[in-house]
C-alpha cells in the first residue's frame, strides 16, 4: 500500500485517506480565517524556540521572514491553498517549508495543532471583541443622540403591551443604551478570561521542550500562561462565552427592533423609517416594510442556535482533545459575522428613523395613563395605596361607562368616589404633571432623564 503523502501523519500510515472521508474531515473552508493569527503565533513560536536553543537566529529569522511572505501573499489574495492539506495550519506550514526549506520543518517542535488552535482562537476572540465592542458603542451613541432630542417629548409606555403610564421618549431609548453597557461588558469579561496562553501545552500533557511561556506570552500580548495543558487544549469556555454573550445582544437588539417594528405600523403611527432602511413590496405598491429591523429580530434565532450547538458539543466529551471540537468554529464564526452586520446597520437605521413626537404625546394621554398618578394623590392625602387603588379603579370603571377621560371628569363627579378629592386633584391629571412626578433617580421626569443622559454619555465614552 502506498503512504500517506503530504500527511503530517505519514509515517505511521500506509492507506491513503478516503476521498469522503478526507472531504468530511477538512476545516479549511471556515478555518482559513484564521490565517493571519495563526501565522502571529508561529512566528511567536519561533523565536520561543530560538530562545530555548532549539533554533538558530539563522533558522528563526527564515521562518519569520517566510512567515511575513505568506502573509503577504494572503493579504494579496495569491496564497495557493491546498485542500488537501485538511486545515490552515498545514496550509501554512506547508507553504513555508517551500518558501524556507529545512528550517521551516523545525517549526512545529514542542506544539501541536491542539496547543496551536487554542491560540489561534483566543487571539482572533481578541480582535473580534474589540470590534464589536465598537459596534455596540457606536449603536449606544446612535441611542444617546436620538434621546437627546427627545427628553420632553412624552409617549406610552406598556406593560402586558397595553399602555400603562406616560414615559418620554429619551427614557424608553435609554433602557436600550444600559442593554447594550451590560453587553459590552460582558464582551469585555469574555475577553479577559480568554486571555490565557495556551501555546507550550502541546497535545494534552505540556511541550517536552524548556520553551519560556511566560516570555512567549509577553511576546504575543496575553496577560497570563495556562495553568494545565490538559485544560487549555480542551477548554472552549471563551467560544461558549463569546456565544452567550452574543445571544443575550441579540436579545436586546430584537427586542429593540421588535419595538420599532411596532411603532411603524399604522395602528401606532410613532416612528417612519427611511427609505434607505426599508423596502416595498412586489405585489402592494403603497407599502413600505421594516425589514432591516425584522432581519435584525430575526438573526436572534442564528445567535441563539449556535450557543446550543457548541454548548451540545462539548457537553459529553472527555478530556483532552477530541475532534468534535472542530464544530465549534462554524457556529462562532457564524456569530461573529451575524453580530458585526447588526452592529454595522443599526446605527445608521437608529441615526434615520423619524420620531412622530405629536402622536406620541397624544397617545400617552388616553386609555386613562394617569391613573396611578390619580391614586398617588389620594395616598398623599393620607388613604393607604390598595384602599386608594380600589377607589381609582372604580372611577375608571365609571369613565369608561361615561365615555369619559379622567381629565374630563368634574370634581362632583370624583367626590362621589372619595371625599378626598378636592381642586387641586386637576393638577396630577395631566400628562407632564405625571412625568415631572417621577424624578428620582432612574424615573422619567425630563430633569432625571438628563441625569440619565449625562451617566450614558460617560459610558459610551470609555471602554468597558
Amino acid at each position: 500500500m502506498s503512504r500517506e503523502a503530504g500527511k503530517p501523519w505519514a509515517g505511521r500510515f500506509t492507506e491513503r485517506t478516503d476521498p469522503t472521508a478526507e472531504r468530511f474531515t477538512a476545516s479549511l473552508a471556515f478555518d482559513r480565517r484564521l490565517a493571519l493569527h495563526d501565522i502571529a503565533g508561529s512566528a511567536a513560536w519561533a523565536r520561543a524556540l530560538c530562545r530555548a536553543g532549539l533554533l538558530a537566529a539563522d533558522e528563526r529569522d527564515a521562518i519569520v521572514k517566510g512567515l511575513d511572505t505568506v502573509r503577504a501573499e494572503l493579504e494579496a489574495g495569491t496564497f495557493p491553498f491546498r485542500t488537501e492539506l485538511e486545515d490552515i495550519h498545514m496550509n501554512v506550514e506547508r507553504r513555508l517549508i517551500e518558501l524556507a526549506g529545512q528550517a521551516a520543518a523545525k517549526l512545529h517542535t514542542g506544539r501541536s495543532r491542539n496547543d496551536q488552535i487554542a491560540l489561534d482562537e483566543r487571539l482572533y476572540l481578541r480582535d473580534l471583541v474589540a470590534r464589536v465592542g465598537e459596534g455596540l458603542q457606536r449603536t449606544q451613541a446612535a441611542l444617546v443622540a436620538r434621546a437627546t432630542e427627545t427628553v420632553e417629548a412624552p409617549m406610552p409606555g406598556y406593560t402586558h403591551l397595553q399602555r400603562a403610564q406616560p414615559v418620554v421618549v429619551a427614557h424608553h431609548l435609554l433602557a436600550y443604551v444600559f442593554m447594550l453597557q451590560r453587553d459590552r461588558e460582558r464582551f469585555a469579561a469574555c475577553a479577559r478570561r480568554a486571555d490565557v496562553l495556551p501555546l507550550g501545552s502541546g497535545a494534552l500533557a505540556g511541550t517536552g521542550f524548556a520553551v519560556d511561556r511566560e516570555a512567549l506570552a509577553r511576546d504575543l500580548g496575553f496577560a497570563a500562561v495556562s495553568p494545565n495543558s490538559l485544560d487549555a487544549v480542551s477548554d472552549r469556555d471563551y467560544v461558549i462565552e463569546f456565544l452567550g454573550a452574543g445571544a443575550i445582544t441579540g436579545m436586546h437588539l430584537s427586542r429593540l427592533a421588535a419595538d420599532l417594528t411596532l411603532w411603524a405600523t399604522a395602528e401606532f403611527g410613532f416612528v417612519e423609517f427611511s427609505d434607505a432602511f426599508a423596502t416595498g413590496s412586489s405585489i402592494m405598491p403603497q407599502k413600505k416594510n421594516p425589514d432591516v429591523a425584522e432581519l435584525i429580530r430575526g438573526k436572534s434565532g442564528r445567535l441563539y442556535g449556535n450557543l446550543v450547538a457548541v454548548l451540545t458539543t462539548m457537553k459529553g466529551l472527555p478530556l483532552g482533545y477530541n475532534s468534535d471540537m472542530q464544530e465549534d468554529k462554524e457556529p462562532f464564526f457564524d456569530s461573529a459575522d451575524t453580530l458585526e452586520a447588526i452592529l454595522g446597520v443599526l446605527p445608521g437605521l437608529l441615526n434615520s428613523l423619524s420620531f412622530q413626537t405629536d402622536r406620541m404625546r397624544s397617545a400617552a394621554g388616553e386609555s386613562f395613563a394617569t391613573a396611578t398618578d390619580l391614586a398617588d394623590y389620594l395616598v398623599r392625602r393620607g388613604l393607604p395605596f390598595r384602599q386608594a387603588h380600589e377607589v381609582v379603579g372604580r372611577v375608571v370603571r365609571y369613565g369608561l361607562d361615561q365615555g369619559k377621560t379622567l381629565d374630563a371628569l368634574t370634581l362632583g363627579e370624583l367626590r362621589r368616589f372619595s371625599e378626598l378629592f378636592e381642586a387641586d386633584v386637576t393638577g396630577v391629571l395631566s400628562v407632564d404633571a405625571s412625568l415631572r412626578a417621577r424624578a428620582v433617580t432612574g424615573g422619567t421626569a425630563p430633569e432625571a432623564v438628563r441625569r440619565a443622559l449625562e451617566t450614558a454619555r460617560g459610558l459610551v465614552a470609555r471602554p468597558a
